[in-house]
């Protein structure tokens, strides 16, 4: 069964016109011009219910006003959308006690005020019963291990505590949906692995449907089955994410954190990017050299005192499937 289901969904702004000159000035003064910009344009998508789905693209591309019209926060200009039965912008009042939203950028959490404040404002607006609100609320604090910062005011926490609690936070009324825009932005490794562990593990438990937009491919790799990539407000591509790491993943950098010198650097399907006394950078590519032969022959012939592992960025990556996608569509011309 479908969760969300959206059908030629469109969305698009008007933009003032910066005026030319002092007369353009006046004219603007007098009768502003404006202009139509397309942020999404007729886009087609279906997420069953439980899925764990990517939403991809770059700065622009139309995600975010994607996310604000499925959660009603924006009526669109043109198009159909459904989740979970409703209409989003006809019936947010509704669809709210059944969807759970997280914005990177963008905190629900009162910024003076501990979180306890916050969660207990939360649970009177999802009108939960008090028992209810007071079980789910000590199992979130357990699973998310809030229990040192739910007294602390929100602007004293760090970023990575802050972000635990916002998902707790929008976890609290057992959604069945939670949208999650930039939800791992600006944290260290440590902390966005344990979010990411934290959000399968509500999806696996709870059977929450996952709806996320990252520029980490991290997070995509972990969390998500299947993506969706928009540029320009269309949808450019919509595939398994294995499909995706198998054809787009298939490079890695490495860097090495060196005890002492070491031999040049040299193996099979690894580009030597930069070597010192102490420190190698490499990229590795994983469809000639897997990760695993590449450690070991790490490991045998230099000491290591650390190594970090990154795929590339998610912008070079949408990069590519655009280029590809621009590819496949010349050759269908020329075909035809």
């Amino acid at each position: 069964m479908s969760a969300i289901e959206v059908r030629g969904l469109t969305k698009s702004f008007a933009v003032k016109q910066k005026p030319q000159g002092l007369l353009g000035s006046i004219q603007s003064f007098i009768k502003p011009d404006y202009e139509q910009k397309i942020a999404v344009h007729s886009i087609d998508l279906t997420v069953d219910q439980g899925e764990t789905l990517a939403f991809l693209g770059p700065n622009g591309a139309g995600k975010s006003t994607t996310i604000k019209m499925l959660t009603g926060i924006l009526h669109p200009s043109g198009g159909e959308a459904s989740v979970l039965g409703y209409c989003p912008w006809r019936e947010r009042g509704r669809l709210a006690y059944s969807v759970g939203s997280v914005f990177g950028q963008k905190s629900q959490l009162w910024y003076h005020l501990p979180p306890s404040d916050s969660f207990e404002l939360m649970s009177r607006i999802y009108e939960l019963k008090r028992s209810d609100y007071f079980s789910r609320r000590d199992e979130l604090i357990r699973r998310f291990e809030l229990e040192p910062y739910m007294s602390v005011p929100v602007r004293k926490l760090s970023l990575g505590e802050r972000m635990r609690c916002e998902i707790a936070a929008a976890m609290l009324h057992r959604p069945r949906i939670l949208f999650l825009d930039e939800p791992t932005i600006g944290l260290d490794v440590i902390v966005k692995q344990k979010i990411r562990e934290l959000i399968l593990e509500m999806n696996r438990e709870e059977g929450t449907t996952v709806f996320l937009t990252s520029h980490d491919a991290g997070d995509i790799e972990q969390l998500c089955k299947r993506a969706i990539v928009i540029n320009y407000g269309q949808v450019i591509l919509d595939d398994d994410v294995d499909r995706m790491k198998r054809e787009l993943l298939t490079e890695k950098s490495v860097h090495l954190k060196l005890q002492q010198p070491g031999p040049p650097f040299q193996f099979p399907g690894v580009k030597l990017l930069r070597q010192s006394e102490a420190e190698i950078e490499l990229s590795v590519e994983t469809t000639v050299a897997s990760m695993e032969r590449v450690l070991s022959h790490i490991v045998k012939e230099y000491r290591v005192v650390d190594i970090t592992i990154q795929n590339p960025p998610m912008e070079e990556i949408i990069t590519h499937i655009y280029a590809r996608e621009g590819r496949e569509r010349l050759r269908g011309v020329a075909d035809v």
